[in-house]
């Protein structure tokens, strides 16, 4: 069964079955949900047993409690060659042909809970960087256990300046305030097919200025092995999200100012809709 989870406030949870209406879970936290051995029974329950309210609207708080987010990198070819791209001025390039090709996958920290973002919140690019894009994700739910159990729409901001430089300079490219978005809920169902598409449209004063679009099926690697390797020798009691690379890039000649909007749909999902802010 097909559930949508929508944070509509702190302390309450809005619950959408599939072709059904939407019920209230006061009471409910993505943290129980997380912390469950069948999170998906525990949301059933929560539905059966919540009243019925109305469809939320506008502005939603990210579908997150207590869970880190963590991001995959270079999984799509064209993530491979624009990061190719990026660190060539470097000589970090080769680092990133090699992870494309290599068994063991990049994985790195994105986020805390309180430093993500919802739909229709700014994200941000950071005042000492030239070249900032966002990066469409398929992100997964994984519970404690390290099993994929939902998913949602992430945003990976990135500041490609800082990367490019240095390898060695991620963290300060990928992790720094309003660098995350995910929603607009939680999706509680079975992996999306092959085909599911994910699109990227930014705009700018009213003009759209990139528009692209890829599938879950040019993941180069399963998603159960993505879960794999970050449960690898960790631990989570809380769960995790884990963003699961990108495959649409926009040129390198463009890059993000204040005022645009980004708007990111998978289908299944929904709109993961941000404005863009200077940190």
């Amino acid at each position: 069964m097909r559930f949508e989870i929508y944070q509509a406030s702190p302390e309450k949870l809005v619950i959408k079955q599939a072709d059904g209406d939407y019920r209230s879970a006061t009471g409910l936290t993505f943290d129980q949900i997380f912390r469950a051995d069948s999170p998906q029974d525990i949301v059933a329950s929560a539905y059966e047993h919540g009243e019925t309210t109305e469809a939320p609207s506008g502005s939603s708080l990210p579908p997150i409690g207590s869970q880190e987010i963590w991001a995959a990198g270079v999984t799509y070819f064209r993530s491979r060659t624009a990061r190719m791209e990026e660190a060539e001025s470097g000589g970090g390039d080769i680092f990133y042909d090699k992870v494309y090709e290599a068994p063991r996958p990049e994985l790195f920290f994105k986020s805390t809970a309180q430093r993500t973002r919802g739909h229709e919140a700014p994200v941000c690019i950071r005042p000492d960087s030239t070249w900032d894009v966002p990066e469409p994700e398929l992100t997964l739910a994984i519970n404690h256990a390290g099993k994929i159990f939902g998913y949602t729409i992430g945003n990976d901001m990135s500041s490609r300046s800082i990367e490019g430089e240095n390898p060695l300079y991620l963290p300060q490219a990928k992790v720094y305030k309003g660098s995350c978005a995910i929603g607009p809920c939680l999706v509680v169902d079975e992996a999306p097919g092959k085909d599911t598409v994910i699109k990227l449209q930014i705009s700018r004063s009213g003009d759209l200025k990139f528009s692209g679009e890829t599938n879950v099926g040019q993941i180069k690697r399963g998603l159960d092995e993505l879960a794999g390797y970050l449960f690898h020798s960790n631990e989570f009691p809380d769960g995790a999200y884990l963003m699961t690379g990108t495959g649409v890039v926009p040129d390198s000649d463009f890059t993000l100012a204040a005022g645009d909007v980004i708007e990111i749909t998978i289908e299944g999902i929904g709109l993961l809709r941000n404005t863009v802010e200077v940190a």
